[in-house]
């Protein structure tokens, strides 16, 4: 898994051109790369899907429309850019390939900005049908929500300012690190390393607008997601380097759904067969000929 990881932080990078910050000192959506990207992948509808074993499904399948939580604030990811109102990045493209497979065309998905804080209720109360929001999977979750998945793993690491001599996670005693309420990069370094302050937002965009004041010493979440802002800020901040956990994403979905779960499971396990799951990561990320694709875990 390391070795995915490790891909993702290095083409994330390339996502990004330096840009401002936006009104109130609050970082704009990255604009796009210079470089040559892939081209947008297309998903074919699965019309024959049935799933109505599933409440979720048919629930949604009765309404027209299916209703996936998702960033807006998380480069190459799940972003959503200055000017625009369409989420983008591979989060994005992970939801158009399962929606396909369950029978939604991209036009009846309805997205819906979903915080770390907030995936588990918006699960239980129905406002959602599904999470593809860079949410890892662990125990504590499944006792609340059920994960299709991964469909990647990534590893926890340390954004700062270019000139700081903070090393690694051992250096955070007595310093001010951000990040996202309810996220696993802040339970960690809650449970972790106790003598570091956490300074907790709704979104990492308002972390980045810590560390740039100085109001914090760094800003932690997955390393993908902290080397795109470094690649915005180009100059001002650097990634350390040293990733101390490893992040599965999965996609989360109501409790107790088992034929919602294994649907969701087969629609990634034939997009990893079929190239799609590919052709989703280089549109969003870049090159993915040295990428190893995680295993399901069909628990």
């Amino acid at each position: 898994m390391k070795k995915l990881r490790l891909s993702i932080a290095s083409v994330a990078i390339g996502l990004l051109a330096l840009s401002g910050c936006g009104q109130g000192g609050t970082p704009d959506a990255p604009a796009e790369g210079d470089g040559a990207q892939a081209e947008a992948p297309e998903y074919t509808v699965n019309d024959s899907a049935d799933f109505k074993d599933s409440k979720t499904w048919k629930a949604a399948k009765d309404a027209g429309e299916l209703k996936v939580g998702v960033k807006y604030d998380q480069p190459g990811l799940g972003n959503v850019k200055a000017g625009s109102e369409q989420p983008e990045g591979f989060d994005i493209e992970i939801a158009k390939m399962v929606a396909a497979q369950l029978g939604f065309s991209p036009d009846q998905i309805k997205y819906t900005e979903t915080v770390s804080a907030n995936r588990e209720p918006f699960l239980q109360q129905g406002n959602i049908d599904m999470v593809v929001a860079t949410y890892t999977i662990n125990d504590e979750r499944k006792k609340v929500v059920d994960f299709a998945g991964p469909y990647y793993v990534a590893g926890q690491d340390l954004l700062v300012a270019a000139d700081s001599d903070i090393a690694g996670p051992d250096d955070l005693a007595g310093k001010k690190v951000c990040s996202v309420d309810g996220s696993t990069p802040a339970q960690n370094i809650e449970e972790k390393y106790k003598k570091a302050e956490l300074v907790a937002y709704d979104t990492y965009s308002k972390c980045v607008t810590d560390l740039q004041s100085g109001s914090v010493d760094a800003v932690t979440t997955d390393d993908a997601i902290l080397r795109g802002y470094a690649k915005q800020y180009e100059g001002e901040f650097k990634v350390v380097g040293q990733p101390f956990t490893e992040e599965p994403y999965g996609v989360g979905l109501p409790k107790g759904d088992d034929a919602m779960r294994e649907a969701v499971n087969d629609a990634l396990q034939k997009g990893m067969d079929d190239g799609d799951w590919k052709k989703a990561f280089e549109y969003s990320l870049g090159s993915a000929d040295d990428v190893e694709m995680p295993k399901i875990d069909r628990y």
